[in-house]
């Protein structure tokens, strides 16, 4: 008979180790949905009230899973790499331009001033944050103009 009442109380310890989340996973999960994001300049998806359910899980799951595949597809991305190739490489270093896209310090100061300040120059950033700034650049108005030459090669212009 004692054993039979110690039975129950196992299962239901079972099933609720399988309901639970580890909270810090779904932080994890939320935290590169919101970088990605934050790069393409989207606005940041709203937080659930608990981070320790299914539901969280899946949610924040699928964000990250989306955003970052969002994030690697530039709308424009055949023309950054296009122009890439006539520019210097994603590294470049030199001054008075720098990175793949050869932005100026007033280019990267307008159109990503959180990047210059947390990660310096043109050619310390990704090639996708590169491309998400020429993008910002590109939606405000300014078009491939600040690639003349280059977007002329490119048949842009």
């Amino acid at each position: 008979p004692a054993a039979s009442k110690k039975r129950p109380a196992l299962a239901k310890a079972r099933k609720d180790r399988r309901r639970h989340v580890n909270p810090a996973i779904v932080r994890r999960l939320r935290s590169s949905a919101w970088r990605w994001q934050a790069l393409m300049g989207v606005r940041p998806a709203k937080p659930f009230a608990s981070l320790n359910s299914r539901r969280a899980l899946r949610y924040w799951s699928g964000q990250a899973r989306r955003m970052r595949w969002l994030a690697a597809h530039p709308p424009h991305k055949s023309a950054w790499l296009c122009i890439h190739r006539f520019e210097g490489s994603w590294s470049d270093s030199g001054d008075p331009y720098w990175g793949g896209l050869q932005m100026d310090r007033g280019f990267m100061s307008t159109y990503a001033p959180e990047s210059l300040l947390r990660r310096g120059w043109a050619n310390h950033w990704t090639l996708l944050e590169q491309m998400w700034v020429a993008e910002r650049a590109y939606r405000s108005g300014r078009g491939y103009s600040p690639w003349p030459n280059t977007a002329h090669y490119c048949g842009l212009l």
